[in-house]
């Protein structure tokens, strides 16, 4: 077939370890032969980082901003042994954390199913999609080991040089100290992610916090997610027969178990860090979810919600082909694409890319399948656990096929 023509680049950001090298095969394997591709590209790898001091990162981020919709492969966030391994000057940050506060946005993770995995929950027939707002709270905490007895405080002066003073705990022996925030307008812009996400998607809209105990704190963001629907999206759900609704998170989690799935469930920063592991886990593997950062003002970047699979890279450094999972990052690729295609009105681009998705999901659901997804397999026909070379050859075989039909 003639390549497929794009009139708009993507912002494409390298990564790190396995995934980089899956990346470079996915372009050759199902997106080069097929399509004219246009990006512009960025090295957020770590030997690159390190070269510009983590410039290339926020760069990677301005140019999504301008650009509109971005594509990422996993990256490594260095802990001390990475330091040493790759020789780094400092600890740099995590490249998504650095992204996301550029672009002010928020992370939807919903998982990708396919028939002969069944979720751990058996009720669960549609995706839940999880949406975290990923900024401050203990992620950006001060932090304090009490040595001993002594009165612990929360002090605010205000610009006018005003002060409110509160005290926390009369220590009467040694402990630990934490401090978090967040800002209206960061929680403003969370909610209205959120809330067009929804209405993108056409899902309904579940947010959860612990304002019963957090008076203050997580109150606002029920106060805030609540007047922001209320004067700028309720006749928009309307419309669409959507609905959103505030609970407790945990009454939050008891109608998630039992619920049969088809929304989206927005939590705080932390409850959705481990929220979205529970329900990628229990549909069946972090390799299967995608992932996409929104932003309040509609730009958007994909990517995976795994890392970089470093056991299978040293594997692949010592000449084995591993058996990694390419799905999640495929669907990177092909959910960036479908966006593009969208906003540009090129209407081939992203059926290219629902074509795409359609070949993997017949890929494995004919039994053909990387490790991590035979071990999970209950289909009708055996598993044939394949390499990721192979794998993605089986997706072109078929996707040559769904082309031609």
């Amino acid at each position: 077939m003639e390549k497929l023509n794009m009139t708009t680049p993507l912002v494409e950001m390298d990564g790190d370890e396995m995934t980089r090298i899956l990346w470079q095969q996915i372009k050759d394997e199902l997106l080069l032969p097929y399509i004219d591709l246009k990006t512009v590209y960025y090295d957020l790898g770590l030997p690159e980082r390190e070269r510009t001091k983590d410039q290339v990162t926020v760069d990677s981020a301005e140019a999504a901003r301008q650009y509109g919709v971005a594509v990422k492969c996993a990256t490594i966030t260095p802990n001390a042994q990475r330091v040493e391994e790759y020789k780094l000057s400092q600890m740099w940050k995590s490249p998504n954390g650095t992204i996301r506060a550029i672009l002010d946005g928020t992370v939807f993770r919903a998982p990708i199913m396919v028939k002969g995995i069944s979720p751990a929950v058996k009720t669960w027939k549609r995706p839940i999609t999880i949406a975290r707002h990923a900024y401050g709270d203990v992620y950006r905490a001060s932090e304090y080991r009490v040595p001993g007895p002594g009165r612990a405080e929360l002090l605010f002066t205000g610009a006018d040089g005003a002060q409110f003073r509160q005290t926390i705990y009369e220590f009467e022996c040694a402990g630990v100290l934490q401090g978090q925030y967040n800002k209206d307008s960061s929680i403003a812009s969370f909610a209205r992610s959120c809330f067009q996400y929804a209405l993108d998607t056409r899902q309904d809209l579940w947010f959860s916090t612990k304002d019963t105990i957090s008076k203050q704190y997580d109150h606002t963001f029920k106060d805030l997610f609540q007047e922001i629907f209320d004067a700028e999206y309720q006749a928009r759900f309307a419309a669409l027969g959507l609905e959103y609704f505030y609970t407790l998170i945990d009454d939050a989690v008891a109608r998630v178990i039992r619920s049969q799935g088809g929304f989206i469930w927005a939590c705080k920063n932390y409850d959705g860090d481990v929220m979205s592991d529970m329900v990628s886990t229990a549909f069946g593997s972090l390799a299967m979810m995608t992932s996409v950062l929104v932003s309040p003002d509609g730009k958007y970047e994909y990517e995976a919600a795994h890392g970089t699979v470093t056991r299978h890279y040293y594997k692949y450094l010592e000449g084995e082909q591993p058996s990694t999972n390419p799905v999640a990052t495929i669907f990177a690729w092909t959910g960036a694409l479908a966006k593009r295609g969208e906003l540009d009105h090129l209407s081939g681009l992203t059926d290219f890319a629902h074509t795409l998705e359609r070949a993997c999901i017949e890929t494995i659901e004919s039994g053909v399948m990387t490790k991590d997804l035979a071990g999970m397999w209950e289909g009708a026909v055996p598993a044939r656990s394949v390499t990721s070379v192979e794998f993605l050859k089986a997706v072109r075989t078929r996707l040559d096929a769904l082309l031609a039909d």
